[in-house]
């Protein structure tokens, strides 16, 4: 079917944009009806800045949180990757200091367009030029209803237009400012907020359960004032390097030693002996589409979800040659072995997709949890495993029979089944929080329509 519109030529605004893509109906009719009713644009009630990065490229190990844009993470910041910049950096770049209510919205490369509301949990920080910031000033504009209205389908169609056949892939002060957002009774726009509070709460409760779990492995393993920091040297025999074929300072730091040591002062089990262990594929990037059956690669895995963030997919034709070896079931980990080793998922519903070669599938073997497993590689007990088998390389890469040989420590079931509960209850947490603002989007949306 053909979509066409007809334009006048004071449409065109400014002749700025004379693509098609530019004046699809669909764009066409969204600016309508949001004009229809009272709006604004965002640069009437709001500041926009762009940030900065530090001379270098270089951040701190602590300090002030440095927001890039890998840290969205359904609308909210994800600090449990976060970089650090100095003090003296913040204070020297005070206009873009960010604060809980800010908009962040991603304006340069892949995540284009990607935005995050900044949390109560982020006191301060700063971002880099890839970020606009915009802090609405308006007192009769609530920032989290904003926030939410472009998360919804009628903000994202906004923004999908003016990136859409936009050859630079950047969206200027301006582009942003020309945002519409229409305004509705503050009481309406406050019930529209709450529901990014109890996002809030509910990720909040996720991390609690989360860091439980933690604690309660560790204080097990005699592990919870362990001190990882790297030592300037240490003294390896020539029998060592040779047992390992590694000669690399990195390999031999004295962290990994005593993790190690700690593991085996209890009961552990090498991850080989309680999983089956079977490699994604890389079918080439020719084969991706824009629609079709998911292409799992790394960058779409984290230890609590598929990340649909930058999907690629796959014909269905090609999806049925690859589906029987190479689509995961439920009850399996999902593990990450290429550019971020030691990530692992487990998978908790069904997928019709296939995994790309940098993802290996754990089929555990009977009498083993899961959670449990995957928990303890995603811990610093896997964590620093798999950092001390992958390091050494500009990229890093996890063989497999290295991770064969990761040591599980096997904790008494009753332990393992406290963890695993807390693990879930973390899952179920955050999956609430997913939910919500679902909802949110479509209340957003309802509000709208229905004007």
């Amino acid at each position: 079917m053909i979509v066409h519109s007809i334009i006048q030529k004071s449409q065109l605004e400014g002749a700025l944009r004379l693509d098609a893509e530019y004046y699809q109906p669909e764009y066409l009719n969204l600016i309508s009806k949001i004009k229809n009713q009272k709006s604004k644009l965002l640069a009437e009630i709001g500041e926009i800045v762009y940030g900065t990065t530090p001379s270098g490229g270089m951040f701190e190990q602590s300090g002030i949180p440095f927001i890039r844009s890998q840290n969205f993470s359904n609308l909210l910041i994800d600090t449990s990757n976060l970089v650090f910049c100095s003090e003296k950096f913040n204070k020297q770049n005070k206009k873009s200091n960010i604060k809980p209510g800010d908009l962040l919205f991603a304006a340069v490369g892949a995540t284009i367009g990607e935005l995050a509301i900044v949390q109560d949990e982020v006191k301060e920080g700063n971002i880099n030029q890839n970020i606009a910031r915009i802090r609405i000033i308006d007192k009769n504009i609530n920032p989290y209803f904003v926030g939410l209205f472009f998360a919804s389908k009628l903000g994202q169609l906004q923004i999908e237009r003016l990136v859409t056949g936009n050859a630079q892939f950047y969206l200027n002060s301006t582009q942003i400012g020309s945002f519409f957002i229409p305004i509705i009774d503050v009481k309406q726009q406050n019930k529209i907020a709450q529901y990014f509070q109890e996002i809030q709460n509910q990720i909040h409760i996720s991390k609690s359960f989360y860091n439980q779990a933690e604690n309660l492995l560790l204080e097990e393993l005699g592990l919870k004032d362990f001190n990882h920091k790297e030592n300037l040297s240490s003294v390896v025999y020539l029998s060592e390097i040779k047992s390992v074929n590694r000669m690399d300072a990195e390999y031999f730091q004295l962290k990994y030693e005593k993790i190690l040591s700690k593991i085996k002062e209890h009961k552990a089990w090498k991850l080989g002996d309680l999983v089956s262990i079977r490699k994604g594929i890389e079918p080439g990037s020719g084969q991706y589409q824009d629609e079709g059956k998911l292409f799992i690669r790394v960058s779409s895995i984290s230890k609590d979800e598929i990340i649909d963030k930058d999907q690629k997919y796959l014909s269905d034709e090609l999806y049925q040659k690859l589906k029987k070896d190479y689509e995961p079931k439920i009850g399996e980990i999902l593990l990450t072995k290429d550019a971020t080793p030691g990530i692992a998922y487990v998978v908790k519903e069904n997928i019709e997709g296939i995994i790309s070669g940098g993802i290996l599938r754990l089929k555990l073997k009977e009498g083993t949890d899961a959670e449990y497993v995957a928990f303890c590689i995603n811990s610093i007990v896997g964590r620093l495993q798999s950092e001390r088998d992958a390091g050494g390389s500009i990229i890093a890469h996890w063989k497999p029979e290295q991770i064969k040989n990761v040591l599980i420590p096997i904790l008494p079931k009753s332990t393992q089944t406290k963890i695993a509960d807390l693990v879930q209850k973390s899952h179920e947490s955050r999956k609430k929080a997913k939910q919500l603002l679902e909802e949110a989007k479509q209340k957003v949306e309802e509000l709208i329509e229905k004007k």
